[in-house]
């Protein structure tokens, strides 16, 4: 008996602390859009938090590792809300309509104060080279590289045109999703989003009639 209830507060304490863990992290990716990642310190993210600073430095070693776990959390919000869902359709257009949807919601629901985690530090930390830079370039290419497998597999369905150029489509729905996002964010109105989707879905719909004639 006395073995299990010494473990109960050993396995209370690791539950506070993955409980701790994940809610910093959720505010450095929320201060990350507001005032970027280089502004991320564990003096600031402390304060943010309600946190001592010596509290902080037990999860985090440096500033380095601090900004590199933030990419890692808002990765896996940014999977949950956008790339696993649809990974679970059924042909490679439904795939590539839900990726548009997915971010097109991700936005729209405010997941982070600042708009889109990624595109707020890539073009922060766009030419500062370093760890922290090419996580955030590593995940642009699987993002880039997940939209134009989307159209690929589309055009092997006949879908989509075989004459379209994948990588160029990729191009352009990425350029509405982004303009999406930096109009949002500046006019707080969902009329870019509601423009995004409209263009990129007439685009999906003019290869989808090319290839039907």
């Amino acid at each position: 008996m006395k073995q299990q209830t010494s473990s109960q507060p050993s396995r209370r304490r690791r539950s506070d602390g993955e409980r701790s863990h994940g809610a910093i992290l959720d505010e450095a990716a929320r201060l990350a859009t507001i005032e970027g990642i280089e502004g991320l310190s564990l003096a600031r993210l402390a304060d943010a938090v309600g946190m001592s600073k010596s509290g902080l430095f037990a999860h985090f070693k440096s500033k380095e590792d601090l900004q590199l776990a933030t990419i890692e959390a808002a990765s896996s919000v940014f999977a949950e809300q956008v790339t696993e869902p649809a990974s679970r359709a059924s042909t490679g257009l439904d795939r590539l309509r839900r990726l548009v949807d997915g971010y097109l919601g991700y936005l729209e629901i405010e997941t982070f104060p600042g708009g889109c985690f990624f595109a707020s530090t890539l073009a922060e930390m766009d030419t500062q080279p370093g760890p922290v830079r090419d996580r955030l370039v590593a995940f642009l290419g699987d993002w880039l590289g997940q939209i134009e497998a989307a159209v690929r597999a589309a055009q092997a369905e006949g879908s989509i045109d075989p004459a379209e150029d994948a990588a160029q489509l990729t191009f352009e729905i990425e350029a509405a999703l982004l303009l999406a996002n930096a109009q949002y964010i500046v006019m707080d109105t969902p009329e870019p989003i509601e423009r995004a989707r409209r263009a990129i879905h007439r685009r999906l719909g003019s290869t989808a009639n090319t290839a039907r004639n």
